[in-house]
Order: structure tokens, then sequence, then C-alpha cells
């Protein structure tokens, strides 16, 4: 109830800012991405479109990203790129609140997430459950609100050697919404009317996940050139619910709380730029602050469960507790850019920081006799970074219509990553045996405590050839040096050939690194955790997840951690004729290093094992390592056709496909200490996640339509299945292949004023659901009825309504 009575506030104040819909300054105003976009990913050469880059790059506008229901930037980048996927997990503690997304099917780490062009910041949160993305912490794309947005360029290519670390799946570039004028406020409503049929009990008719967003934004002319553009978004969602019934009541009833978190978000952002003095010269700058309140649900707690008549006492019928994350995220950046002794010049300073606060809610510590709370402290996660950073290139003529486009730079960035510890009653064991601790996510503990930092400086040169505009050449190459983990270097080697004005060949060549993560490298924690017990089910174990160099991790084996490698190699062509266009792209990854938690040690697995956990008082224990490799093979087809005509109106047809492969060639078999026997590190979960985590084959097709003030878009969405792996082939479940189709209708009553109507899923299509005989069924309470690595989620139909209005 909080967060409704606090709507109409911040209706109203939303109305001094606006929305990304209707924008007279962005892409063309049916929405499509027109052939002639122009890029700045991927090249720094100057006045390069999405057609005439020598890598492949996706432009996707404002207007593209919002014509659905989903109002959260990662899910709809998600919905229209086929190379990237946004999974929905539940009941994975703080990753049900900071949702990683994934390119190419590869670890969300693994892309490189820019703002303006400059690194954005990783969050806090380490996704060490058993969700896709599992061991990473990624830039979480939803501190970012879409009213913020001008356009976002993915760029499908390794580019380490162009902008270091994370570069080894891709790029994605965020660019901010520049406007000297104008403005526009959107505020739309959306609600999932579905039918849930899970497996242990009949259908149930439902509605929820009821979700307000007010967003906006409002352009002001700085000077007679500069401008400054400010955006908000106030998002409040209600929570899903798709669990299954638990048989073990009389009679059956839901217990879970299996579906999206409930979400009170508020974002505001600015974006400015304005020319200095009388010799060219600007001064720019972006900045932005969130603040999301996020309560997802834990596995619930059958009655009488924890043995303990003080908790029967409390909650005689049970109770689901609640895992309530706070983020408070900063992204900024000012700088300066002209010409510098004929040479284009930017220098600029970023500062971007994630704050996760977490509390446990309607909970227990049930190692307590009595007098325990319900509600505790469970501690704070803190990452920040500062990049300071020096770009200059020049256009040099070589002879003839030959140029060379000369690029280098250097970049100094210090990054710092903190824990602190929850009050006592969140972590501490009383007198009673069981999960010490409050229940669903006991908080982090003194010996938790982390204050780690580290810094690193590198340079590249980038060299970009064209001759006689039919060949281009790029080269690059870069060095980085890390305080904690040493030196590396990458380059890359990419050329194109225009054989005709509508016909060209490209490709590339390139390695990559990423650097372990500061989280990867320090993230501790003891925690109870649903694993897999001796009989291939779930159970509860309490785990302590250390430092790679901690004492106990080093007694098992542990050693410091290093880069992750990669070579790349692409090769396609570009095609168009007319409306038409037409880009083929394959590709070949090959990682090495990667890292990767691993399983629980536990202290029933050998006396050499239990010897080793008893002082640290848990009774298994994981840390990060390298030693996986993988390769990765794929075909990314993006087509698009604009058929224009006098009486139907205007028709523009896209069809866009990822098919990709993933083969884990090796996983960890060892530690650095001989355990005998030796445990498993990297289990074959784990290596079924990386495989078939992902849909191996995903297919966007859309129709957009425009005729005076009427308009339509209607999209069709294919996923491949996807296996959300268990201890054993019988026990896994799958998705099955499935097709969404999303449909909006949308009248322009004027310039001024626009109303939409639409359906996310209109045929109510659901992953298959989990069998009665997986983990799913009666043995955990019906608590997950369906895949949670879904790609396109497990809620079912989504109905909205938007009004826009711009001036």
């Amino acid at each position: 109830m909080r967060k409704q009575y606090r709507f109409a506030a911040v209706s109203s104040l939303a109305l001094a800012v606006s929305s990304p819909a209707f924008a007279q300054d962005s892409a063309p105003e049916d929405g499509a991405s027109s052939a002639e976009d122009i890029v700045v990913t991927g090249s720094r050469a100057a006045g390069r479109s999405r057609l005439d880059t020598i890598s492949p790059v996706d432009v996707l506008s404002a207007e593209t990203l919002q014509r659905q229901g989903t109002t959260e930037l990662a899910s709809a980048l998600a919905t229209v790129a086929p190379s990237i996927t946004f999974p929905r997990a539940s009941a994975t503690d703080g990753t049900d609140s900071i949702r990683p997304a994934t390119l190419r099917g590869l670890s969300p780490d693994q892309t490189l997430v820019l703002i303006n062009g400059v690194r954005g910041h990783a969050s806090a949160q380490v996704n060490v459950n058993g969700s896709v993305g599992r061991g990473s912490a990624a830039v979480d794309l939803n501190t970012i609100p879409a009213a913020a947005i001008g356009q976002i360029e993915v760029l499908r290519d390794g580019a380490s050697a162009q902008y270091g670390s994370d570069a080894i799946a891709g790029v994605v570039n965020l660019r901010l919404r520049e406007a000297r004028s104008g403005g526009g406020l959107t505020v739309s409503y959306g609600e999932y009317v579905t039918k849930v049929d899970p497996a242990l009990a009949p259908s149930r008719n439902v509605s929820d996940g009821g979700t307000w967003t007010v967003s906006g934004w409002q352009g002001f002319a700085l000077g007679s050139e500069g401008f400054l553009t400010l955006s908000g978004e106030y998002l409040n969602r209600n929570p899903t619910s798709r669990g299954d019934y638990d048989t073990r009541s009389t009679p059956f009833k839901i217990r879970s709380r299996f579906g999206d978190p409930d979400v009170e978000q508020y974002s505001i952002y600015a974006n400015a730029a304005t020319p200095i003095g009388d010799r060219g010269w600007e001064l720019y700058g972006h900045g932005g602050y969130q603040r999301r309140d996020s309560d997802g649900a834990a596995f619930p707690r059958y009655p009488g469960q924890s043995g303990n008549p003080a908790v029967d006492a409390v909650y005689p019928d049970g109770y689901l507790p609640i895992i309530s994350v706070r983020s408070d995220d900063i992204n900024s950046a000012i700088g300066l850019r002209g010409e510098l002794g004929g040479w284009n010049t930017d220098i600029n300073v970023s500062y971007g920081r994630n704050a996760l606060t977490y509390r446990t809610l309607n909970s227990i510590n049930a190692t307590y006799v009595s007098g325990s709370p319900t509600d505790f402290d469970a501690g704070k996660a803190i990452y920040d970074q500062w990049i300071g950073g020096i770009d200059l290139n020049k256009e040099l003529t070589l002879g003839g219509d030959n140029t060379v486009n000369v690029a280098f730079g250097a970049e100094y960035r210090n990054e710092s990553y903190k824990i602190r510890p929850g009050d006592i009653d969140s972590w501490a064991r009383g007198p009673l045996s069981g999960s010490s601790g409050a229940q669903g996510f006991p908080g982090f503990q003194p010996s938790n405590k982390v204050s780690a930092h580290r810094d690193n400086v590198s340079g590249y040169l980038d060299l970009e050839f064209r001759f006689a505009d039919r060949f281009s050449l790029g080269v690059a190459a870069r060095g980085e040096h890390y305080s904690d983990f040493g030196s590396t270097g990458t380059g890359k080697v990419s050329a194109r050939y225009d054989l005709t004005d509508g016909l060209a060949l490209r490709g590339a060549v390139s390695t990559g690194f990423r650097a372990p993560s500061l989280q990867q490298s320090y993230y501790t924690s003891t925690t109870s955790v649903i694993g897999t017990g001796s009989d291939g089910l779930p159970a509860i174990i309490e785990t302590g997840t250390f430092p790679s160099i901690s004492p106990v991790a080093q007694a098992l084996g542990g050693v410091p951690l290093k880069a992750e490698k990669s070579w790349n190699y692409s090769a396609g062509f570009v095609f168009r004729s007319g409306g038409f266009n037409l880009t083929v792209d394959g590709y070949y990854i090959r990682i090495r290093d990667q890292i990767g938690l691993s399983e629980n040690i536990q202290a029933g697995f050998s006396p050499q094992v239990a010897a080793i956990l008893e002082p640290y008082g848990v009774s298994a224990a994981r840390f990060f390592l390298n030693g996986i490799k993988t390769a990765t093979k794929g075909i990314d087809v993006v087509a698009n056709y604009r058929i224009p005509t006098e009486s139907a109106g205007t028709f523009d047809l896209s069809l866009a496909g990822n098919f990709s492969d993933i083969d884990v060639k090796k996983v960890p078999a060892s530690t650095a200490v001989a355990l005998n026997p030796t445990p498993t590190l990297f289990a074959r979960q784990r290596v079924l996640s990386i495989e078939e985590g992902t849909p191996r084959t995903k297919i966007v097709g859309a129709v957009d339509w425009k005729l005076g003030g009427f308009s339509s878009t209607l999209r069709g969405t294919y996923y491949g299945d996807v296996t959300q792996p268990f201890a054993t082939p019988a026990a896994d479940w799958h998705t099955g292949k499935k097709t969404l189709v999303d449909l909006e209708g949308r009248y322009q009553f004027n310039k001024n004023f626009q109303i939409a109507l639409g359906a996310d899923n209109l045929f109510d299509v659901y992953p298959d659901r989990v069998p009665l005989t997986a983990t799913g069924g009666t043995q955990n309470g019906g608590v997950t009825a369906f895949p949670f690595y879904s790609p396109f989620g497990f809620n079912g139909r989504r109905l909205y309504a938007r009004i826009g209005i711009n001036w």
C-alpha cells in the first residue's frame, strides 16, 4: 500500500519532465530504423551509418523500444534484439531484483555497456544462485530509464582492443536523448491477464502484476547552440505469482510467490552539451540517479518445518520470507571535446556507483528459542568506479581518395567494492540446530566484511583505412595493466570490401579479455542456499562463499583469479537495394580461463573436507575459479524492407534471427590442493546452463504500419528450447519451442496527443510446465511451476494502455 499512496504525487511531479515516446527529434516518426542511421560504436571514424560499418551494429530507436507493454529497458531491448536475452529469475535472492541480460548467449559480464560512449559500472549484486549468468556481476540495464534514451547501438563483435575489458561478446552503447526544446509525457498501465495451468492442480485465472509508469523528458536551450535534456521516470509494479499448489496442505494452497518482485522505482537523468569560448570546444556531461525498492520472495517455509515451537507460535501456518533490495545507482560523466593541434580531442572523467541494501522481511531466526525479530537488516554491498580518459583522432589523407583515421588514447580506472555486515540477529546462530540467521536471506556476518580496491591503466591505437570508398581496413591494439593480476594485451584486424554499391563483404579477427571483477575476487557470505542433496532433489545447505584467496578457499585449493581470454572470428555480408537491406554475419568465439563459481564442496564429502570446513562453521564451501573453456558459433541475420503505398499506408517489415551453439570444451577438474577423492568442481548443471540456458535459436519478425493518424505493430518472436538443468537428465526442465505474438495499435489524434492499446504475448503462451516428477512437483511444495530460465518469463499475457503527450 505504501507504493499506491505515492503514485498521485509522483505523477504530478513527472509533468515537469516527460517521456521517451513521442520525441520530434528522434528516429523516423514511423519508428523504423533508417538505413542511414549514423553510429559511433565500433568505429571512431565520423559519419559511418549502420550499413557502412566494418562490424555489425544494430541501431534501435527509442520509439522501437517503447512500442510494447514492458517499460523495463532490458526487457524491451531483449524483445526487439534477437541476440539479447533477459531471463526473469525468481526465488534466486537478490538476482530477482537485479537481473542480468546476455548477448549471444555468453555470460552477462562478457558484454561491455557504455553510456554515451563512456564505460558504465557493474552492479554490486553477485549472481551466486542457480540462475542464468551464475557467478557474474553485470551492468544493470534497468538503471537507465527508457525516457532518457535517444537510441541504442548494439555492436555484435569482439571489441576489447577498442574498448577494454568485458567486450568479448560485444558492446551495448546507450546514447542519451539530446534536445534543445520540446518535451513529452507518457503514462502507461499494464497488467497480466492470464490463465495459469500448472502441473499439480486445476488451472486458474489470474490478474496481477499491475504496473504504472509515468515518464517524460524536456529539452532546454543552453546558449545559442547547447542543450540540456532532463528525463525522469516513476514505476510502480505489483508482484506476480505463478507457483503451483502445495499438496501437503488440506485443502491445497499456494504458499509461494514465484514470479516478479514488487517494485517501486524513481529515476532522473540529465544530458547536456554547450560550446565554450570561440575555438570550437564543447563542455558536455550526463548524470543520473535511480532508487529502486524491490521485494522478491524466497522459498516458503512449511508449518512446523523448523521444529521450533517458538517459530510455530509466530507463524502457525508457515511463512514466506521476503528479500527486500534497495538499489541506489549513480551514473555521471563530464568532459571537454574540441580540436587540439589539428586532432579531435576528448577529455572526460566519469563516476558510477551502485549500493544495494538488503533486508529480510517476514522471516525469523529459527535457531533462537524465542525473541527473534521478524524483519532484519541483512547488510549492504557497494561497488563504484572512477574513470579518467583522453581520446584523440584525426583523418589523414593518403593520396587520392585514400584516407586513414588515426585514433589513440589512454584511460585510468579505479574501482572499489565493499560489503557491510547486517545486524547480529540476521546472521547469528542461537542454541537450536538448523540454518542460522534470517530464513530466506541471512545477513552478511562480520567475517564477510570487505573493503577492496584496485586500479588499472590502459592505452590503445586504432587505425581505420579507406581505399577509394571500396575497401576498409581496421587495425586496433590495446594494452592494460591491473594492480591485482598484472598486464594483458589485445588486438583486432577487421576489413570490409564493397563489391558494388549494394553488396559488401566484411569480417574480423580479434583477441579479447575480461578482467575478474572485484565482486568475483572478494565476495563472501555465509548463507542457506537451495542446493542438490544426495537424492538429486533440492536441499537447504548452509554454505560459505569465499574469495579464492581466503584461508578456507586456499585450504581447498583456491588460487588468485586471472583474466578470461578470447579469440573472436566473424565474417558476413551487407546487401541493400531500394527499400530492402540485409546483413548476415557468422561468428566463432573461443574463450579460455573463463571464471565460474565452484560447486558446494560439502563436509560430508570426505573426512579431509570436513576437517578443513569445521573451523569456519559451515557445512559446505564454494569459491570462484578459472578453468572453463568454451566455443561459441552462430549466425546473426537482420533484414528490413520498407513498402510505401498511396492508399494502404507505409509498411516496415523486419526479420531478424540469432542462431547459436555453445560448447563447453573443458571445466576445472581439480584445485591446486590434492583432495582425495577429488570433489566435482563444475557439475553437469553448470555445463548445461552455459550450453543450453539461453535459446540457441531466436527469431523476431515485425510489421510496422502507418496510415494517417493510425499505426500499429505486429511482432512475432520464436524461441528455441531452453534447458534448466539438474543433476540428471530425467530431472531437467525444458521450456519447449515457443512463439509469442505481440500486437499494438496506436492513434495520433494530432501532432501532440497519441493513445496506444496493446497486448504482449497475445495468445497467453507459457513455457512448458514443470512436471510432477521433477523437483518442482510435490517434493518442494509446488514452488516452481515453470522454468525460470525461460527467456520470455512465465507471466503470460500482458494487456496495456499508453497515453502520450508531446509539445
